[in-house]
């Protein structure tokens, strides 16, 4: 089906090194199952000088694999919740959250 969360999305990581921060989405590449989120993921990366620019360190942004996150329903509790679609009463489809009773995630 794919990755359910979009670029813009509240979401709190649930794993691994920044497990409990919360950030937004910025960027997200389904093929490779990551999200960029805003201050989160920053490595640096030592880059050997050239002709054109001078060697040092250089803060890069890597992705978080789309597992290791969870969408925000209510920001005040900070409760989160898995992603769902179901079809409204005029066809369309919308995202919901199973967890807060098949809210829909605006």
């Amino acid at each position: 089906m794919g990755i359910r969360i979009k670029t813009g999305d509240l979401v709190k990581v649930i794993a691994g090194q920044d497990k409990g921060k919360t950030g937004k989405v910025t960027k997200v590449l389904p093929a490779k199952n990551l999200v960029f989120v805003e201050g989160l993921g920053v490595r640096e990366r030592h880059m050997r000088p050239s002709m054109y620019r001078q060697g040092g360190k250089k803060e890069i942004q890597v992705g978080i694999e789309a597992s290791k996150v969870a969408v925000v329903v209510d920001e005040k509790a900070g409760t989160t919740s898995r992603i769902g679609y179901s079809k409204d009463k005029d066809g369309k489809t919308i995202r919901v959250a199973r967890q807060a009773n098949n809210k829909e995630i605006k």
